[in-house]
């Protein structure tokens, strides 16, 4: 059977016995909200039909594949791809790389003028539901923060080129070793808080600027962040004959605490993307009280092979409340054209069909 065990895990979280949830659709207009059931949204060529089920066996009316179902329809044992030791709980999620960004410094003394020109990224990693995202660049001279330069956003592009020169003008040569070189890359998010995506940081008094220098440097998480957010292990099991992608929820692992008593109730939402449009969504039942938990739940989606390239399945570990609106903890972006972590779990589920394929991944926001 292509399950993790469910026997207890100390420390770990169960949700409750005898209980299933029902798989519901929010509403587009709230992504995050709790509320709404029902919806699925169907889409050209997607061939939106009944989830495939093994021969003589209806699938659940909820909308799930039973233990049963899937130890039927799958063929391999379950492949854990997270680096590390072979129990899967000392293992973690595959180091996130955020890309890197080429700029040049120098130092005029005539003028009295520092110069940074801010000139390239490369490998960044998408934050957009399409898989990409639409890049800019803060500059700062810590420890002063009042004061910033930005860059244009370059849409959809994960290489940009920016090739701007920001000028800091009778800028004492003193004064300017006092000073670090803070540039943060984001992604532009026009309805919402734009999403960091990596910093730097160079102390000038470091770097010799007599001359006009260039680096590159790779991007390391942004600090001033509001630190990790845990890790969610999950399964894919791609099936090209029924053109299906099961998306197995199996746990998670120190989530990050939402609530005033120092402890999340967390559920987790399965998008369904093409390109851009939402078409399907399930969810787990919501484990009370828990920064452990383990869900064990599976959910089929059809997706026909000719729409693999435009899929993205997009994994949101949230924190039910009941008198506010319900509070993401994390996400995670499964396509060919996301983060490398998520990458390479999405080519190993192609390369490893009918077989459900682990892997650790670490929630960002």
């Amino acid at each position: 059977v292509c399950l993790p065990t469910s026997k207890p895990e100390r420390g770990l979280c169960h949700k409750p016995p005898g209980k299933r949830n029902k798989p519901g659709v929010e509403s587009v207009g709230s992504p995050d909200s709790g509320r709404g059931r029902g919806e699925k949204k169907a889409i050209k060529n997607m061939g939106n039909k009944p989830a495939n089920s093994p021969k003589g066996q209806p699938p659940d009316a909820d909308g799930h594949s039973s233990v049963s179902d899937l130890a039927n329809s799958l063929t391999g044992d379950m492949v854990m791809l997270s680096p590390g030791s072979e129990d899967d709980d000392h293992e973690g999620p595959v180091s996130e790389k955020l890309g890197r960004i080429q700029f040049s410094l120098g130092y005029s003394f005539q003028d009295t003028t520092l110069t940074v020109k801010i000139l390239k990224g490369q490998d960044l990693p998408a934050k957009d539901f399409s898989g990409t995202s639409d890049p800019f660049v803060k500059i700062y001279l810590l420890p002063d923060r009042k004061h910033k330069l930005e860059t244009k956003i370059k849409r959809k592009n994960l290489n940009p080129h920016w090739n701007e020169t920001f000028l800091f003008e009778g800028f004492p040569y003193e004064k300017v070793r006092e000073r670090t070189l803070y540039l943060q890359v984001l992604d532009y998010d026009r309805f919402s808080r734009n999403d960091p995506i990596g910093e730097v940081s160079i102390p000038l008094n470091k770097v010799e600027l007599g001359q006009l220098k260039t680096f590159w440097k790779d991007l390391k998480p942004c600090s001033d962040g509001s630190g990790s957010r845990g890790d969610l292990l999950l399964s894919l099991c791609y099936n090209p004959t029924a053109n299906t992608i099961t998306v197995n929820i199996i746990k998670a692992r120190n989530l990050k605490a939402m609530d005033i008593g120092g402890t999340s109730d967390p559920y987790v939402k399965v998008w369904l993307m093409h390109k851009d449009k939402r078409v399907e969504k399930k969810k787990t039942v919501t484990i009370k009280r828990c920064l452990n938990p383990i869900f064990n739940e599976s959910f089929p989606f059809d997706v026909p092979a000719h729409v693999l390239r435009e899929t993205t399945i997009i994994i949101t570990v949230m924190d039910k409340d009941r008198l506010s609106r319900n509070d993401v903890i994390g996400k995670i972006y499964l396509s060919w054209k996301s983060g490398p972590a998520e990458v390479k779990h999405w080519k190993d589920m192609l390369s490893r069909p009918r077989t459900n394929v682990a892997q650790w991944h670490a929630l960002k926001a």
